[in-house]
């Protein structure tokens, strides 16, 4: 069995699991959609948006595999870290649920993501400027995908609304968690690498109370629980995730195909 490698305490290292790790662990939820969509159409957007997502994590954790001595590649830090290391927001790693629950996660992550890119592509990482570019591209589809379908359940019958409503009250106390910033934060801004969450706070509201407008959703009060995924502390979820996605290359170091 592979043992799980270690990784140096770095600001910067972090700061760029922080982005990768959502992404990717945001992808394998995705996937999961792969024959159960509600169409078959989104059947295929969704499993494209999943590709998307692993696409962006790969040139993120490609970047931040640099950053350690032992120079790890991305697959390494996708499949062979110990839970505490990932760095996923909490959001991200929630089971799959319903669809109106995949729709308003993905609006409130693609929201969140698409901010990040924007401002990262005025990284002093150039690396991570291009990276940023791309991806930035990929999630402006990803929120307008998932806010048109929003719009269609809010407005569409009592039971999608009402699915809608459920999805909200399940994802709202997560999203505190998205806008949290802490020492790695400051010393990204500091170095130009990226911005502090916090400065996404605002532009977000902003963001996602244009969506629920539409439909009349009012948005939740904030409330005192914070996740904190992103300081490698997880749900209970995450262990089944991981389970999952390590099994292969736990049981076959450096097998390929």
């Amino acid at each position: 069995m592979q043992a799980s490698i270690q990784l140096p305490d770095d600001p910067k290292l972090r700061y760029l699991l922080r982005i990768g790790d959502t992404c990717l662990i945001l992808a394998q939820r995705l996937g999961e959609w792969c024959g159960h969509g509600p169409i078959i159409e989104e059947d295929i957007a969704l499993s494209n948006m999943a590709l998307d997502l692993i696409g962006q994590a790969r040139g993120v954790l490609t970047l931040a595999g640099d950053q350690c001595p032992q120079d790890y590649d991305e697959d390494q830090l996708a499949f062979l870290r110990e839970e505490r290391d990932y760095l996923n927001a909490t959001m991200a790693e929630l089971p799959r649920g319903d669809f109106a629950f995949t729709v308003l996660r993905n609006l409130m992550l693609a929201t969140w993501l698409k901010l990040s890119w924007e401002r990262l592509r005025e990284s002093q990482d150039s690396e991570l400027a291009a990276i940023a570019a791309k991806a930035l591209k990929e999630a402006r589809y990803h929120q307008q995908h998932a806010a048109d379908w929003l719009v269609r359940l809010g407005d569409g019958t009592a039971e999608s609304r009402r699915r809608v409503e459920a999805a909200l009250a399940q994802l709202w106390p997560y999203a505190a968690e998205l806008f949290e910033a802490d020492a790695v934060d400051a010393a990204a801004v500091a170095s130009g690498l990226g911005p502090s969450v916090a400065q996404l706070r605002e532009p977000w509201l902003a963001e996602i109370s244009a969506v629920f407008g539409e439909v009349n959703l009012p948005l939740p009060a904030e409330g005192r629980f914070r996740s904190t995924g992103r300081q490698g502390v997880h749900s209970e979820h995450m262990g089944y995730i991981l389970a999952e996605m390590q099994h292969l290359q736990r049981a076959f170091p450096g097998g390929a195909w």
